[in-house]
């Protein structure tokens, strides 16, 4: 078997008879490497290793997402004058929207790189943006800090899912990248302690500079760790590393000679996946070096045929961007981002601390779903927890009618005697109450669905365009997160809050309709059989065959 593993990928000089069965065979050990996997119990330690290493770029992510909802109730005027909207919506959008820039070169970069190097990357980028954003003195230059962390957020939120989904056994997929959204949350329960702490005691005007410094930190301690963590199995047989992947998968599965079978199955299985896909693609490679030659450009725009005009990769494509799009269009983080100004508005007397409920809400509901995603499925629990999120949404519209609104959503957080929030009816605290709950209905359900759930994109890919497909889609995630992020508080001025939430409700309602049509379910499924069921159709009806 560690002889047969060792074979060049591509080198079978035996006639076209021999050839099929040698295929045949190797598909017969694939179904054999997933009855295997599935007869696991728990990943091993080795797998929860990894799993938390790569985790931290999810803290960081959380982190950086949190953490503005206190900086920007915090700055004032210490970037010479006080913030307008739009400065605020700037300052938000731009991480977004170089985040958005970033993630389709990150998934050319993790398959030419591998992707261990590309998370190192966006660990140095995390730091360099946190301390441009720690010393600066204007607001031009807290917006190239927040762009370089961008770069490190669009990057880093790509890789960690892709790493950690080609590392993982298919019975703890699900959960093993649910636990890397866990880190978004705990990176966003951090952000709110750190920026509550340091808004009661850090000092008004270095404060907040703390907080956007301290981001600094698990870069530094992740790019650390994942210098002694492997590659993935599946990049390393992929350019032809076949050795070092066993060597990973050792570990993986455990040095044991019971799981020897297993590893050598699986090495297998991903070997056929590599050279079919590769065999497949060979005629489009040699008519795009014909026609262009041989350089990187040219390979790069040959991945970007076969995404685009294979029906297999094309709907794993149209799937993964609907997901990426949804995570973000329906207004998450715009909570995230502005939770601390909205519980201002509303004359809550801590906005920080009543921000941190909603974090810690989401923390909460994301621990359930790590356990339901793999038993209920991610289609059925994308299904279940939207329509929560709609009626959560309405109820918050429902709650600011009854609401007088200053004209400036940009005060500062005023006193109860300021004559101009006199005449708000907060008294009895009612409708602020209906808000804050009905916000909290909406990101426990969201924790639990499109929290998670599109993070787990890497697993409609087969592996030849995964990177690429990965990166496009999260793209187009961060694409939508920069047009949420920059016309949130807009919105809240022109259109009102009621009607603001009323348009993200609608947003979800469209989105289940699309992903009750489309998106099949994958849970328990392998790598290699999601490419197969996505092959002739969307494969919804058979998914759910296979399911119950």
């Amino acid at each position: 078997m560690a002889d047969t593993a060792e074979e060049p990928l591509m080198g079978h000089s035996s006639t076209n008879e021999d050839h099929d069965d040698d295929i045949n065979h190797e598909v017969d050990l694939g179904d054999v490497a997933l009855m295997l996997e599935k007869n696991l119990r728990h990943p091993g330690f080795f797998v929860w290793l990894l799993t938390l290493s790569a985790g931290i770029s999810g803290l960081l992510f959380g982190y950086d997402t949190g953490v503005i909802s206190s900086t920007l109730v915090s700055i004032n005027r210490s970037l010479g004058r006080p913030l307008t909207t739009l400065d605020k919506s700037l300052i938000t959008s731009a991480t977004a929207l170089f985040a958005l820039l970033v993630s389709p070169v990150s998934g050319v970069l993790a398959d030419r790189l591998g992707r261990k190097k590309v998370v190192l990357v966006a660990d140095v980028a995390f730091i360099i943006g946190a301390v441009v954003q720690a010393v600066t003195t204007s607001v031009a230059v807290m917006i190239l800090g927040r762009a370089i962390v961008g770069v490190a957020v669009g990057a880093g939120s790509f890789v960690a899912p892709l790493y950690i989904a080609e590392l993982s056994p298919a019975p703890f997929r699900g959960r093993l990248m649910t636990l890397n959204v866990l880190c978004i949350t705990v990176g966003q329960v951090i952000a709110y302690i750190v920026g509550w702490a340091f808004v009661q005691w850090g000092g008004e005007a270095t404060g907040w500079r703390w907080i956007v410094g301290l981001g600094a930190a698990p870069a530094g301690v992740q790019c650390l760790v994942m210098f002694f963590m492997p590659e993935t199995p599946r990049w390393l047989v992929m350019v032809d590393r076949p050795g070092e992947a066993r060597q990973v998968l050792n570990k993986v599965f455990g040095k044991g000679s019971e799981v020897q079978p297993m590893v050598d199955v699986v090495l297998r299985a991903i070997e056929t996946e590599v050279r079919e896909e590769a065999e497949a693609s060979m005629d489009r490679r040699i008519s795009s070096v014909k026609e262009q030659g041989d350089s990187w450009l040219a390979g790069s725009k040959d991945l970007w045929v076969e995404l685009l005009r294979i029906g297999g990769n094309r709907r794993a494509l149209t799937i993964a961007c609907l997901l990426q799009g949804l995570q973000q269009l329906c207004g998450f983080n715009s909570l995230m981002y502005f939770s601390a100004t909205i519980f201002t508005i509303l004359g809550f007397s801590s906005p920080t601390l009543t921000s941190m409920s909603v974090a810690l809400t989401n923390f909460v509901m994301t621990c359930v779903a790590l356990i339901l995603v793999d038993r209920v499925g991610r289609r059925r629990i994308l299904l279940y927890s939207i329509p929560i999120m709609a009626v959560g949404l309405l109820l918050c519209a429902v709650g600011f009618l009854f609401i007088s609104l200053p004209a400036d959503l940009n005060e500062d957080n005023p006193s109860a005697s300021d004559s101009a929030w006199a005449k708000i009816p907060l008294s009895e605290r009612t409708a602020p109450l209906l808000v804050l709950v009905s916000i909290m209905l909406y990101v426990g359900a969201y924790a639990l669905g499109l929290g998670n759930v599109p993070w787990m994109q890497s697993e409609l890919f087969p592996l030849n365009v995964r990177s690429l497909g990965s990166g496009l889609s999260t793209s187009i995630n961060w694409g939508a997160n920069f047009i949420v992020g920059l016309t949130f508080l807009p919105m809240m001025e022109l259109l009102t809050p009621a009607w603001t939430f009323v348009i993200y409700a609608g947003v979800c309602t469209v989105g289940w309709l699309c992903i009750w049509r489309i998106y099949p379910e994958t849970k328990g499924l392998s790598l290699e059989e999601v490419g197969v069921l996505l092959a002739d159709d969307w494969g919804v009806r058979e998914s759910l065959k296979r399911a119950d």
